[in-house]
């Protein structure tokens, strides 16, 4: 069972106040709360891990978690939300915008798929298992980081429709399922085969190569190797003719 701290319900006391950090040992120590929650969740999932287990590993007291967090939910919701920062920064920073659209839906698959895995399976399970359950819903956490990790694929397949090189007969609405899809059920495999503990038996690399091939099948324009071809053939026409 969960560990919560004691406390003496009473409809008059109100909930009391996390206290901010007040100086850099403070702040170091929920950042050490945070990675070993991290580490804990990750092994665990939600309902076998215990802030006692968490302080333990820590060498603290659990009284000294629950200075900083009201409780296990608070700190779980800290620690999926600081990991998808994690991931929603390298998504934004490295997307190589100025490249061409499949170049650009390659690089994202297979950054999806590294990110996702990069710690293992133990987050992956407890985003897309246990943070979705009906005993502990985390939906209000997981929707805004979900559409704040999603915007740069939608961007992309905006663009990619604009400049002619994605199909503009379906609406961005579709192509997204479309793209995430395939890679949910490619996380979802790997969470089952990791679950006994042992590695995951998938190859990111060619995992991402044979789903950027699958997808840029179907999103890619009906003409779009044809356009290619001719603007690279404009090109070498206007390379030839400015040296000639």
């Amino acid at each position: 069972m969960p560990t919560h701290r004691s406390t003496v319900a009473t409809t008059a006391a109100p909930r009391p106040a996390r206290r901010e950090p007040a100086s850099a040992k403070s702040e170091q120590r929920i950042r050490d709360i945070l990675r070993v929650g991290r580490e804990v969740f990750a092994e665990k999932g939600y309902e076998r891990a215990t802030t006692t287990e968490i302080a333990q590993r820590l060498s603290v007291s659990e009284a000294t978690v629950f200075t900083y967090f009201h409780g296990k939910r608070e700190l779980c919701e800290r620690v999926i939300t600081d990991w998808y920062d994690e991931i929603i920064a390298a998504v934004e920073a490295g997307l190589p915008r100025s490249e061409p659209a499949r170049v650009q839906l390659d690089w994202f698959i297979r950054t999806h798929l590294r990110l996702f895995l990069i710690h293992g399976t133990g987050l992956c399970a407890l985003v897309l298992s246990e943070g979705r359950s009906k005993g502990q819903d985390f939906s209000g956490t997981l929707q805004p980081l979900q559409r704040r990790y999603t915007a740069p694929l939608m961007d992309l397949l905006a663009r990619g429709q604009a400049s002619g090189e994605f199909r503009q007969d379906l609406p961005l609405r579709l192509l997204r399922p479309l793209v995430l899809g395939p890679m949910e059920h490619i996380l979802w495999e790997a969470v089952a085969q990791g679950a006994d503990g042992a590695k995951p038996l998938i190859d990111i690399e060619a995992t991402a190569s044979g789903v950027s091939r699958l997808l840029w099948s179907a999103l890619q324009a009906p003409d779009a190797e044809l356009a290619a071809l001719r603007a690279l053939r404009a090109e070498v026409s206007q390379a030839l003719r400015s040296h000639g």
